[in-house]
């Protein structure tokens, strides 16, 4: 939806055709004021009609100079704004994924927003310019057919330049803006497995990675510098060029009594304003850059949020999840699928296979936060897709490995959760500690990973949702607190279904069943105790258990 022009944006409207009109209007009262002195017109009024247009000149100046960048920053603010909601609103359901990286999104929501938010202004400034040359050039010929004709042998090769640099110019600043997204986001995955990165002594290796688009970068610069510096050169001389020859024909003209003192003074300026056409490159490069950044914007506000229902689940059902005929893609290669799999109402079902296997993709569906590219999945026989956003927050619940939290304070972290959840989690003796109770910033917490975790389990305990899904969720706990925390929250849910993602052996003798995953296939269904006949399924947990202690 189009943005409502503001103060700043109606302001600078009107300063650039005020500003563009006075300067046009300056050679002709210019002109006056020259006659008036030169006694060839009586009268103080030329000389006040030239302070006046001055001055409103000034004005509009000004004007125009505070309120370009104030309409910039509010451009900006408001697609940034806009984007930030639209990419929030696409979801987790698959939209994104594929796209564009983490880095590549910043560097758009940043970057490429900020150069599109000045689009109006760029625009505005070259359309005024543009203006402003045509009618100085229109002036001209009303001094003198010959001095626009004398102005019109540069119009052609003029143009000519223009269309040349922004031809150069476009698909180098969009060049640009795609190598800095590259980079952001190389350099996001570095500082996101910085850890991993000093423990394996790959630190030299990984800068060169990062830096590997530097290059590129750097070639996509030194083409938008070279055509911008090829282009002022030219335009300086074609403008000198114009301007010679415009004079010269206003001095003949003024030889052979054809033109007043005051037309010579007029057609210079507006010589000079006609010329500037040919040094708007600053203006051009404004627009190629706004319009590069909002290309790239525009590419993330074309993705269409997942289409969503509204249904409701049937009153009271028991929470059953079923899979039919599941597949999930990462383009051409198969990540999960295919699969059937039903789980029963209140049972719990512990999904267990090595890194890879599917584990966490298939606990991400039946909540959407990840769409399957074929199949169904239901919840109580009425399929995901068809519920409302609300219903379907309402009946599944998730907690996972580092669960993010969101607000000002712990408490609206929280999201509901007392005394009595964060009890169950284990978090309440861990939360009296802190220094303003359940009232810290989230931005002064530092938290162990087992810390956050429960955090993330008493926020979860505040849903009563049918369908509690744990993506390792307990793996930051030591075996001790893990016994309490699982013991609570056992007593908890109990009732509701619960999709258990987990490496331990013990969680899994826990579960009524255990769903057993193997390169994206579902290997087997069946209690804990019937698979560990399996030595394929006591060799997956053993791997799972030992990457997991390597990755603690």
């Amino acid at each position: 939806m189009p943005r409502r022009p503001t103060g700043w944006t109606l302001a600078l409207g009107l300063a650039l055709p005020t500003g563009a009109a006075s300067t046009l209007a300056l050679p002709a009262v210019l002109a006056g004021a020259v006659d008036a002195a030169l006694g060839r017109r009586s009268g103080p009024g030329a000389l006040l009609l030239l302070a006046l247009v001055l001055g409103t000149a000034a004005a509009a100046d000004a004007t125009a100079a505070a309120a370009g960048p104030a309409c910039s920053a509010e451009a900006t603010a408001a697609l940034r704004g806009r984007l930030v909601r639209h990419l929030l609103a696409l979801g987790p359901g698959g939209r994104l994924h594929g796209g564009p990286p983490p880095g590549d999104l910043a560097a758009r929501l940043l970057g490429s927003a900020g150069t599109a938010g000045g689009r109006l202004p760029a625009v505005l400034g070259a359309a005024t310019a543009l203006l402003t040359s045509v009618g100085a050039i229109v002036g001209l010929g009303v001094l003198s057919p010959w001095l626009a004709l004398a102005f019109f042998a540069g119009v052609v090769p003029g143009v000519v330049l223009i269309r040349l640099f922004l031809r150069q110019a476009g698909p180098a600043f969009a060049r640009y803006q795609e190598v800095q997204a590259v980079l952001a986001a190389r350099l996001s995955d570095a500082l996101t497995g910085l850890r991993s990165i000093h423990a394996a002594g790959a630190q030299q290796r990984e800068a060169t990675r990062v830096l590997a688009p530097l290059p590129e970068l750097s070639a996509a610069g030194h083409a938008l510098w070279a055509a911008q510096r090829r282009t002022a050169w030219q335009a300086t001389l074609l403008i000198a060029l114009v301007e010679v020859s415009v004079l010269t024909t206003a001095g003949a003209l003024l030889a052979d009594g054809a033109l007043a003192p005051g037309a010579l003074a007029a057609a210079a300026g507006w010589a000079a304003l006609g010329a500037g056409l040919f040094e708007q490159v600053e203006a051009l490069v404004g627009v190629a850059h706004a319009r590069a950044g909002q290309a790239r914007v525009d590419e993330l506000l074309a993705l269409a949020p997942a289409p969503c229902g509204a249904g409701a689940l049937p009153a009271g059902g028991p929470g059953q999840v079923e899979l039919r005929g599941v597949v999930v893609r990462d383009g051409d290669r198969v990540l999960l699928g295919p699969l059937d799999l039903t789980v029963p109402g209140g049972r719990t079902v512990a999904l267990v296979g090595r890194s890879g296997s599917g584990k966490s993709l298939l606990a991400a569906l039946p909540g959407r936060l990840r769409d399957p590219d074929e199949g169904t999945v239901l919840i109580d026989g009425v399929p995901v897709g068809t519920l409302a956003p609300t219903e379907l927050r309402h009946a599944v619940g998730y907690a996972f490995a580092r669960p993010a939290l969101v607000g000002r304070t712990v408490r609206d972290a929280l999201a509901g959760a007392g005394a009595t959840e964060a009890g169950a989690a284990r978090a309440d003796g861990f939360l009296r500690r802190l220094p303003f109770g359940w009232d810290t910033p989230l931005d002064e917490l530092q938290l162990s990973g087992g810390e956050l975790q429960r955090l993330g389990l008493a926020r979860l305990l505040a849903r009563p949702a049918r369908v509690v899904v744990l993506d390792d969720a307990t793996s930051g706990l030591d075996l001790a607190t893990e016994y309490e925390v699982t013991e609570a929250l056992d007593r908890a849910t109990r009732g509701r279904t619960r999709l258990v993602v987990t490496h331990r052996a013990a969680v899994a003798a826990r579960a009524d069943l255990v769903a057993w995953l193997d390169a994206g296939r579902l290997r087997a269904l069946a209690p804990h105790t019937t698979l560990l006949t399996h030595p394929d399924y006591r060799a997956t947990l053993a791997d799972t258990a030992l990457r997991a202690a390597a990755a603690g």
